[in-house]
C-alpha cells in the first residue's frame, strides 16, 4: 500500500517570525508550527505577551521557543539567531513581520526620524537578518525569506508616504535578492496583506472599517491565518521554483 506524502510539510525546518506575539505575526507563527516547523517567536517589548503566545503555541503541539530582540539592532539580531541555532537548530525560514506604529499623516507632519524608523523596520531589519543567516543557508543550499509587505505600496495609499516608501524599499530589496540567492536554493518572496483587523485595529473608527470592507471584491474581511497559510506555502519545498513573487492576500483588491 502506498501513501500520499503530505504536501507543504515543514517538518525538520526551523522558522523565525519577527514580531510574532500578536496579529498577523502570531497567526503566521502558528500556521508554520502546525505545518511542522520549529518556531522561534520574537518580541521586543512585552514579555507577558510573549509568554502567553508561547503557551498557546505549545498547547497546539508546536515546538516553539521565545526570543527577545530589537530586530533593527545588528547586535541583538546576532545574539538572537545564535540562540535560535543553539535551541532549535539551523535557521531555515525567516518571516520579516515586525512593524512600528503606522499613523497616517500628511507629509508636513512627518520628520526624518519617523521616516528612518520605517526604513529601519522594513529595509534594515531584513538586510541584517539575511546577512546573519545566509552563511548557514548557503552551506545547506536551502533557505526561505518571506517579507510581509503591504497592498499600500501597490495602491499608493495616502496620507501614508513614509510607510509606503519603506514598503517600496522592502519590495525592491526582495526582488534583487531573489536573483542573487536563487543559485543557492534560497528563495525570497513577499506577502502583501490588505487590511486584516487584528488587536491593534480594535479602536479604529467603524466608518473606516465599513468603507474598506465595501471595497473588498470577495465581500468579507480577511483572516490572519490566511496570511499564515500563504507563508506556509512559500516556505515549503513545493514552492522551491517560486521566488521574487508577491502574493496579495486582500480578497482581490489588487490584481497584477
Amino acid at each position: 500500500m502506498t501513501t500520499t506524502p503530505r504536501c507543504f510539510s515543514l517538518a525538520g525546518r526551523t522558522a523565525l517570525v519577527t514580531g510574532s506575539t500578536t496579529g498577523l505575526g502570531r497567526a503566521t507563527a502558528r500556521c508554520l508550527g502546525l505545518a511542522g516547523a520549529k518556531v522561534a517567536v520574537n518580541y521586543a517589548n512585552s514579555q507577558a505577551r510573549g509568554d502567553e503566545t508561547l503557551t498557546a503555541l505549545r498547547a497546539d503541539g508546536i515546538t516553539a521557543e521565545l526570543f527577545r530582540a530589537d530586530v533593527t539592532s545588528e547586535t541583538e539580531i546576532d545574539h538572537m539567531v545564535t540562540a535560535i541555532e543553539q535551541r532549535l537548530g539551523p535557521l531555515d525560514i525567516i518571516v520579516c513581520n515586525a512593524t512600528p506604529p503606522q499613523p497616517l499623516k500628511p507629509i508636513e507632519e512627518y520628520d526624518w526620524a519617523f521616516h528612518q524608523q520605517m526604513l529601519d523596520f522594513f529595509v534594515k531589519s531584513p538586510y541584517l537578518l539575511a546577512r546573519r543567516a545566509l552563511p548557514g543557508m548557503k552551506a545547506r543550499q536551502h533557505g526561505r525569506f518571506i517579507n510581509i509587505t503591504s497592498e499600500v505600496f501597490h495602491l499608493g495609499v495616502a496620507p501614508f508616504s513614509a510607510y509606503v516608501a519603506a514598503k517600496g524599499g522592502q519590495t525592491g530589496w526582495s526582488r534583487s535578492m531573489c536573483h542573487e540567492l536563487a543559485p543557492f536554493g534560497i528563495t525570497v518572496n513577499m506577502i502583501a496583506p490588505g487590511w486584516i483587523p487584528v488587536e491593534r485595529h480594535e479602536n479604529d473608527p467603524q466608518a473606516d472599517k465599513d468603507a474598506y470592507l465595501a471595497t473588498i471584491p470577495v465581500g468579507r474581511w480577511g483572516k490572519p491565518d490566511e496570511v499564515g497559510w500563504a507563508a506556509v506555502y512559500l516556505a515549503s519545498d513545493e514552492a522551491a521554483f517560486v521566488t521574487g513573487q508577491t502574493i496579495a492576500v486582500n480578497g482581490g483588491r489588487t490584481c497584477w
